[in-house]
């Protein structure tokens, strides 16, 4: 089979598109035939040389896919061969075929096409995992969204508003604006021009940003308000008031969920088919894609991820 390698840490450039083994499933484990994959900011920093790849996961980008099973491996139950699914990968979602644990596979809803599939699990899951099961956002709570263009982004101002939420969300320029809107948001924030802090407080704050926003982030909260930093764009690095927390209850979590075990992976995923498959189901939530290009042209899907016009996700197929 074929699959983009990273032969050093780098630009776009180093993604090469070659021939490599085919995985095999261990128990467990099913065989999914590749349709298409979706680009995340993990790729990204995996290719830069910023994100270590975890011990036993496959070497190559890729962390959700959709495709047909095509091999059930030793323990197997529920799924067939054939089936169309989905799925949150640990790595190794840039190819033509990759191992995926079964606790880690999902239907692909009703209503979505097979492609479009490929950019659900894992912003969903991280939506899911952290803005309810982390941080517990409720109806009629405040929530804040750094970076609601994104594929995280689009996910995340669909299932807050569908919860019953105040959706706050930073974006840049008017198309994007007026894009997140539509999403449901009800306040939306230039970064470049407006600071957020004047907008909350928040209940919620779900950041891709890290260590820039930390101070601002952590006094934006509200009393009993709870922080997750799910990303480092903006530095590794941040002051933290610890008067702000103790005395105003406020929580701040830091949480990945690449390395997570399998089966913290398994109960995420059994979440998002109890909660959010139903959503995206009866139209409630829906996938954004903004471009579809070859899987062989992943370089140049990465350059369209660093020039940042893109809303929600850029998704890649095998041809």
């Amino acid at each position: 089979m074929k699959a983009i390698m990273i032969r050093e840490p780098g630009g776009p450039e180093v993604l090469e598109w070659t021939e490599v083994d085919d995985p095999a499933p261990g128990p467990g484990e099913v065989i999914v035939d590749v349709v298409a994959t979706a680009l995340n900011g993990a790729d990204v920093a995996q290719r830069l040389g910023l994100y270590l790849v975890p011990p036993g996961a496959s070497p190559y980008p890729g962390l959700e896919v959709s495709g047909r099973i095509s091999v059930l491996g030793e323990g197997v139950s529920g799924w067939q061969v054939g089936q169309e699914v989905c799925a949150l990968l640990t790595g190794g979602g840039y190819a033509q075929k990759v191992a995926v644990p079964a606790g880690q596979l999902l239907p692909v809803p009703e209503g979505v096409g097979l492609v479009e599939a490929a950019g659900l699990p894992e912003a969903a899951a991280t939506v899911w995992s952290n803005a309810v099961m982390t941080a517990h956002l409720a109806e009629g709570e405040t929530f804040l969204m750094h970076g609601g263009a994104g594929g995280v982004g689009t996910m995340a101002i669909q299932i807050a508003k569908a919860l019953g939420a105040r959706v706050v969300t930073t974006v840049s320029g008017a198309d994007k604006t007026a894009r997140v809107r539509e999403l449901g948001a009800d306040t939306t924030i230039d970064y470049r021009t407006e600071d957020f802090a004047d907008f909350g407080p928040y209940d919620v704050i779900l950041d891709v940003i890290g260590g820039q926003y930390l101070e601002r982030n952590v006094q934006s909260l509200n009393v009993d308000g709870r922080l997750v930093i799910i990303g480092m764009q903006g530095g590794f690095e941040g002051k933290l008031n610890l008067v702000e927390l103790v005395f105003k209850r406020k929580s701040v979590f830091g949480t990945a969920l690449r390395s997570r075990p399998a089966e913290r992976k398994a109960e995420i995923v059994a979440a998002l088919r109890e909660h959010v498959w139903p959503m995206i189901e009866d139209g409630t939530v829906r996938p954004i894609v903004d471009q579809i290009l070859p899987l062989s042209q992943a370089a140049r899907a990465h350059q369209l991820m660093a020039d940042s016009q893109h809303v929600g996700k850029i998704l890649l197929v095998n041809e």
